[in-house]
């Protein structure tokens, strides 16, 4: 891309989104959006063959190859540090979205040792990820200009306890983020989704009473669209966007209202 400046040429780099979880769901959706908008996309995930999938659907849609994956474990420094290292070199990181994550706590506890996986299976699950992954990718960020848009849950508000304690740890994380990135130019917020039942999330519960129950429990009665959130990760994580940094950002239909 080439833009001209009073008599001159100059090029215009492309601008470059790591999105985790990209696979599926809203991850998807969000890898999506952005390749719409001209983004080139890496998307991560520990499933190989479904996000090559994924990354040439969104491809063919949009006409050109503006996605590609890399399968990576981020829930260990070896995964983290292998999506760092895909990045061609000399070329900046403009956004980083921390979506990668679920509920993957085993079941109900039957004793201490029972509760302390349960909470090491969500911790594991939802805050390595996007911590090592963050870490990892830290150096690569644009400077000004670097988004960072973690994707977090109603949960992290109301419970259940050991997935909404998991994705609670990512606020207050993200604010300390946000205050020690601010003076290079790089932003930190989050995106804390309610009902969303276009997502791999509810599995084999999903039926229509169980969405019926679900959407009842927000004025608007529905579900939210992977769009949606979609959209508002695609705003954080643009040009216009650059003094908002800090905040957590609710997505729920008014399940859930937001306090000053």
């Amino acid at each position: 891309m080439f833009r001209v400046h009073a008599g001159r040429v100059a090029r215009v780099m492309t601008r470059l989104a790591i999105v985790s979880g990209g696979a599926t769901g809203i991850g998807r959706a969000i890898a999506a959006a952005f390749a719409a908008d001209g983004v080139d996309v890496v998307i991560v995930g520990r499933r190989a063959e479904l996000l090559a999938a994924s990354a040439e659907e969104i491809n063919e849609t949009v006409g050109t190859p503006r996605v590609r994956a890399v399968s990576a474990d981020l829930r260990e420094v070896d995964g983290a540090a292998s999506v760092a290292a895909s990045v061609s070199a000399g070329r900046a990181v403009d956004i980083l979205v921390n979506n990668a994550g679920g509920n993957v706590a085993p079941g109900p506890a039957a004793d201490l040792q029972g509760v302390r996986e349960s909470w090491m299976s969500n911790v594991e699950g939802n805050v390595l990820p996007a911590v090592l992954l963050t870490h990892a990718v830290l150096p690569l960020m644009a400077r000004p200009g670097g988004r960072i848009v973690t994707v977090t849950s109603i949960a992290a508000f109301r419970g259940p306890a050991t997935y909404g304690g998991a994705k609670a740890a990512l606020h207050p994380w993200t604010a300390e983020l946000a205050v020690q990135l601010a003076p290079e130019g790089i932003t930190a917020n989050v995106v804390a989704p309610g009902y969303v039942p276009g997502t791999e999330f509810y599995g084999e519960r999903m039926n229509p009473e169980f969405h019926a129950g679900r959407a009842a429990q927000n004025p608007m009665n529905r579900g939210g669209e992977v769009e949606e959130i979609a959209a508002t990760v695609v705003h954080l994580a643009g040009p216009h966007a650059g003094f908002l940094t800090g905040q957590i950002i609710q997505i729920n239909g008014g399940a859930l209202l937001g306090r000053g």
